[in-house]
């Protein structure tokens, strides 16, 4: 691949700081605490520079949030040749790895805390949150019907199984008790059991993917990818 031109790399580069900056500061301060000015501090940059690439904290946010979902949504976008039973165990893991950071449930329990007084905050939240990453995996699933691997009426409701069955349970333990996070071995047998229901329930060759994903068990990262 031809390497980038160094002036757009450098803009890449400092983007990627401003946001690695917004997250640090939204995670300890909430979306009504944070300024513009805070995260011009934090990323070592003049607030004129930081406003050059993010016109309002509200874009900001928007763009620090949809660069989280993107990256969990990478393995949908570029499906892997081992199919989609592989597609969809490194997508429960990607999706661990990035929502149970410590940052990232600080912000998720920060914004909860705010969406009573400033209900704006939840609605900003959930699109470029929840709604962006339901929309990606709604895509993959609808194409994978589309090839005959699943079966299904409702995508929607499909995707929510999907990420509730992996997930839903360890995530929110860890928002309402931070002091005893749940350890891979514990996110694991969720996983492992959420995919494998999922399966039953929407594969139309169960048998053939239970094999598959039971020969990925065992195969999970081990460490949380903070760079997801």
């Amino acid at each position: 691949m031809k390497p980038l031109p160094r002036r757009q790399q450098n803009r890449l580069d400092r983007e990627r700081r401003i946001l690695d900056a917004a997250l640090k500061v939204f995670s300890e301060m909430g979306y009504s605490g944070t300024t513009m000015d805070a995260v011009a501090a934090e990323a070592g940059l003049t607030k004129p520079t930081l406003y050059s690439y993010f016109p309002s904290k509200e874009s900001l946010f928007q763009a620090m949030m949809l660069g989280k979902r993107d990256r969990m949504l990478d393995v949908f976008e570029h499906p892997s040749p081992e199919g989609m039973v592989q597609d969809l165990y490194t997508f429960a893991w990607d999706y661990a790895d990035t929502v149970m950071r410590p940052d990232l449930l600080s912000l998720a329990r920060l914004i909860i805390g705010e969406v009573q007084r400033f209900p704006e905050i939840g609605r900003a939240y959930q699109a470029s949150g929840p709604d962006h990453l339901l929309r990606g995996i709604m895509r993959y699933l609808a194409d994978r019907r589309d090839e005959g691997l699943l079966d299904f009426e409702d995508a929607e409701l499909a995707a929510q199984d999907l990420w509730g069955l992996i997930l839903s349970a360890p995530r929110t333990q860890a928002l309402y008790m931070p002091d005893s996070p749940p350890d891979r071995a514990t996110l694991a047998r969720y996983i492992d059991n959420g995919l494998r229901v999922f399966l039953k329930a929407y594969s139309t060759a169960p048998q053939a993917d239970l094999q598959q994903l039971e020969a990925l068990k065992g195969a999970h990262p081990q460490q949380v990818r903070h760079d997801a």
